[in-house]
């Protein structure tokens, strides 16, 4: 932890965008599908990114647990409630979460007082360059046509495009087997798998680019 310690009284003064080495610009199109994931790094590439928070939760360090707050909250909150839920003072958190805005893992809204916001862009684009890095090219088509067939089941039952045009009542009414609490289960299942594939395809045409550009090199 010294390392993060010396990393964290380091704060960067690069503003937006932010790029990482060999990486595109962190996203901050709210339109970016989210895909849920708390990013781990290295000691060697810690002071190029957030500090390695693989268990945002369970740790007392201040960082950690301001870390851990924001991936709870779910709208615009001021450093003061983040700091009450992060058991620390204010002003530390503004400190982090002005640093966390610099690294684009959250989005700072000016006002009287300011506010922040979980940066659902960051945590995809970390979740895609993950799945390109870890999985070959093949592995990832496969995931892809995996949850591409989950997917066309799903419409082919619920005879809709997507779970947010299926009336979740109406089909139960329908149904001789399925409850309300199945149909509810199914349209989660749905929508997730939906969210999965983009990111899988996403980290598909990325690990695919790489490959062509280091063959072309």
């Amino acid at each position: 932890m010294l390392l993060v310690k010396a990393v964290l009284l380091s704060k960067p003064t690069r503003r937006h965008p932010t790029r990482y080495p060999n990486q595109e610009t962190i996203p901050r199109n709210k339109n970016y599908i989210f895909c849920p994931a708390i990013p781990s790094m290295s000691e060697t590439d810690a002071a190029d990114g957030p500090p390695p928070f693989e268990d945002a939760f369970s740790s007392d360090d201040v960082e950690q647990r301001i870390y851990g707050t924001i991936l709870q909250t779910r709208k615009p909150t001021t450093a003061g409630a983040i700091a009450d839920s992060a058991d620390c003072d204010p002003k530390t958190a503004r400190k982090y979460l002005d640093w966390f805005d610099d690294l684009g893992i959250v989005t700072r809204h000016d006002g009287h007082p300011a506010t922040y916001e979980r940066n659902d862009a960051y945590f995809a684009w970390r979740r895609i360059n993950q799945l390109a890095a870890d999985h070959s090219v093949e592995d990832l088509q496969d995931r892809v046509r995996e949850l591409t067939t989950r997917i066309t089941e799903y419409e082919a039952t619920y005879d809709a495009a997507s779970p947010a045009a299926v009336d979740a009542v109406a089909a139960a009414e329908s149904s001789d087997e399925q409850t309300i609490d199945d149909v509810y289960s199914d349209l989660a299942d749905w929508a997730t798998a939906r969210q999965e594939r983009d990111c899988y395809e996403r980290a598909r045409q990325q690990r695919t680019d790489g490959e062509r550009e280091q063959a072309s090199g």
